[in-house]
């Protein structure tokens, strides 16, 4: 199993920096469309 470990740790790195890129977009993408929910709302609502 230790070889294992060592032979996908760079994969697991790559993984980590992928899923906080992912994570990081998808929460800009609330707060813009949240936001932009929110302009309408006032402006029509």
């Amino acid at each position: 199993m230790a070889a294992d470990d060592e032979e996908y740790s760079g994969f697991n790195d790559t993984r980590q920096k992928r899923v906080k890129v992912i994570a990081w977009v998808t929460i800009v993408a609330l707060i813009l469309v949240g936001g932009g929910a929110t302009v309408f709302a006032l402006l029509f609502g």
